[in-house]
């Protein structure tokens, strides 16, 4: 494990700062599981870490660094724990997507009737334009006021069951090609992101056996969580 992130500190909790995008880097590679924000495992976040002059709103942060994290590392990321935002290196990502998916594919949960209607539209739309901005997306779906709504809990439930990721953030820019506000989020599938090598390592195991899996790792990166702790982040 890279020096940054070896030392656990005496209260039993990482002892690391993140201050800069090489270091967000280094976490995600070596834990394989990154929380952006704090949640119910304390310690365990990038928001408990980062530096400062590091923090979410600054121009050089960790709120600039998703996308590039997400390219260079070629991570998934999505509200993937507790309805909050995740790096999850491709080591561990199959397994939990194997996991949450409970071993069925988008067809199957729809024809066992495990899927909200809205979320089977949002996912159709999805996976026929992916990857695309989300502002594309909920104009060619029609969620505005006076169209469709719940465009928001609806990809937030993909993300959670591991059927959508968010594939990069994309800037505008004006005319001048300078690049202004923040980045819009674009979504994809899993399958389109990260292909046929996907497809075989989630087919590697049970569901059971995933989580299992899982769960040492935590416990391995985690080692101050009480299991009962891991297991209600992991639901």
């Amino acid at each position: 494990m890279p020096a940054l992130l070896y030392h656990v500190s005496m209260t039993g909790q990482f002892d690391f700062t993140i201050r800069k995008k090489s270091d967000l880097i280094e976490a995600v590679d070596a834990f394989g599981i990154v929380p952006l924000f704090c949640n119910s495992i304390p310690g365990f976040s990038v928001e408990e870490h980062v530096a400062p002059g590091a923090c979410f709103d600054s121009s050089d942060g960790v709120w600039e660094w998703k996308g590039p994290v997400i390219r260079e590392t070629g991570c998934a990321y999505g509200k993937f724990l507790e309805h909050k935002a995740v790096f999850i290196g491709m080591d561990w990502f199959p397994d939990f997507a194997n996991y949450r998916r409970n071993g069925y594919t988008f067809k199957e949960r729809v024809q066992s009737g495990l899927v909200y209607y809205q979320d089977t539209e949002l996912y159709e739309l999805l996976s026929g334009m992916a990857p695309v901005l989300s502002k594309e997306l909920k104009a060619e779906g029609n969620y505005r006021k006076g169209g469709r709504t719940g465009f928001d809990t609806a990809i937030s439930r993909l993300q959670a069951q591991c059927f959508a990721v968010i594939s990069d953030f994309v800037y505008e820019t004006d005319r001048w090609g300078n690049r202004y506000g923040w980045g819009v989020a674009e979504y994809s599938t899993p399958e389109v992101s990260f292909g046929e090598d996907f497809m075989d390592c989630i087919e590697l195991r049970s569901p059971e056996e995933s989580l299992e899996r899982i769960m040492e790792h935590f416990r391995q990166i985690l080692p101050w969580a009480e299991e009962s702790a891991i297991r209600k982040i992991l639901r």
